[in-house]
């Protein structure tokens, strides 16, 4: 973060009372990661709440705190008093964005987010320096945390943002101020948070009230309620561009994983580059030499005791869509040995959940997977829709299933995808196990 006197920080936030005149230059909301002369966020979660320990950070070194109130013992004067400690962090975050001289990049959408800023990062490093959200930090804190650690001698800047309620990505987006803003599809998840589904999409749109006037939205024109994007996108006075099948680059693209949805991840960075009016010989290369990140479809080659199998560890998200792209792209991979699918609950999906978890067990059936294993009770739904041909097995949770697998059912040859709801089914444990074991 650039350097930000006492004074202008007190101006930003509303502040009118007094405190101790300095420079800050650093920020942390993490109590054990206070240095001198840091500024101290308090932030309310859960689990915890940051007001607990102003006094720590404060003999600890830090310079001021921003709290919600005044926290007894201390002197006033280290300490900045406002309604909402996050919203604060945002407004700081936004303050350091406004002096940024690149071009910011906003990105949103219900799936594959992290896979394509990634794949933008890769590709927009050939024309420049790039700065970019830092693994999923995408949320209420995230965000406010990318902008106040800006890069300010990068050439661009990717900022990804997620929601899972109305008005998040309006409060996020309004802190960015993107140049670009993209939308990468719109997918029934955290539904139960919505009335329908195209409160999702509206949800999604928002992303655009923060856009400079005039900047361009980027939208995948094959999506849900693309219309209602486009639409938001006018009224919000963007230019609009759009990919999907009929509207992409003609380059030859040779992925290293050629499932529908990393064309269309591919096809988005490309509509990007073509909007900056760069040459996208650089940024073809990069896509095709971009392999999946860890927990969205990453191939491993592991051993057993006899042989060796592929572990393709999409353990990362459960949403329905990508489960069922997850189950296609399984069905089309050649295979020497068997595919078996190990599939774990989605989450969040609300009144829709039994019928989503039918619909994996249909698209399952209709494919030729050997194996399937349902993981948690709302899987139960899934493999009843399966056929007695196919080989089927039900855990409760996760535990003993990274056992069983090895010593009970994977041969050499066999392909075993892994996927399911991160923190519901907790299918990202079984598949670190299988990689350390496989090693």
């Amino acid at each position: 973060m650039q350097s930000i006197n006492t004074d202008k920080l007190c101006e930003i936030l509303g502040y009118k009372g007094s405190v101790q005149s300095g420079q800050i230059s650093h920020i942390t909301t993490d109590s054990r990661q206070v240095t001198a002369g840091d500024l101290f966020i308090a932030l309310r979660g859960e689990k915890f709440d940051g007001h607990n320990f102003v006094t720590q950070v404060l003999d600890n070194g830090a310079q001021l705190a921003i709290v919600d109130h005044l926290i007894d013992g201390v002197p006033a004067d280290k300490q900045i008093v406002v309604k909402n400690t996050l919203q604060a962090y945002g407004k700081i975050g936004a303050y350091n964005r406004s002096h940024f001289k690149g071009t910011v990049i906003g990105l949103t959408g219900s799936s594959g987010k992290t896979t394509t800023k990634e794949e933008l990062k890769s590709a927009l490093s050939q024309y420049g320096k790039v700065y970019a959200t830092q693994g999923n930090f995408n949320n209420g804190v995230g965000v406010p945390a990318t902008l106040c650690n800006l890069d300010m001698t990068a050439d661009f800047a990717i900022i990804e943002m997620g929601m899972s309620s109305k008005g998040e990505i309006e409060e996020l987006t309004g802190y960015a101020k993107p140049d670009i803003a993209i939308i990468t599809n719109v997918y029934p998840m955290h539904i139960e948070f919505f009335e329908n589904f195209a409160g999702i999409a509206e949800a999604k749109a928002e992303i655009f009230k923060g856009l400079k006037k005039g900047g361009a939205a980027i939208i995948n024109e094959d999506t849900n309620f693309a219309d209602i994007l486009e639409q938001r996108a006018i009224e919000n006075d963007a230019i609009v561009y759009k990919f999907g099948k009929n509207h992409h680059s003609s380059a030859e693209l040779h992925l290293q994983d050629e499932g529908e949805h990393n064309f269309y991840n591919a096809w988005c960075v490309l509509k990007v580059i073509e909007v900056l009016g760069l040459d996208e010989k650089k940024a073809v290369t990069a896509l095709n030499n971009f392999t999946a990140l860890a927990g969205r479809g990453a191939k491993h080659q592991l051993k057993l005791a006899k042989g060796s199998y592929t572990l393709i560890d999409d353990s990362y998200s459960g949403q329905p869509e990508a489960m069922k792209l997850a189950i296609a792209n399984l069905n089309k991979m050649p295979c020497s040995g068997r595919k078996i699918a190990v599939l774990g609950k989605m989450a969040e999906l609300g009144d829709s959940s039994l019928q989503r978890h039918i619909e994996i067990g249909q698209a399952v059936a209709d494919s030729d997977i050997d194996i399937v294993i349902g993981v948690c009770p709302e899987m139960r739904d899934m493999l009843a829709q399966l056929p007695p041909s196919k080989e089927q097995h039900y855990f409760e949770n996760n535990h003993g299933l990274d056992e069983f697998l090895l010593n009970k059912c994977l041969q050499n040859g066999d392909i075993v995808l892994i996927k399911g709801a991160r923190y519901s089914s907790q299918m990202y444990k079984t598949a670190e196990s299988l990689i350390e074991k496989g090693k």
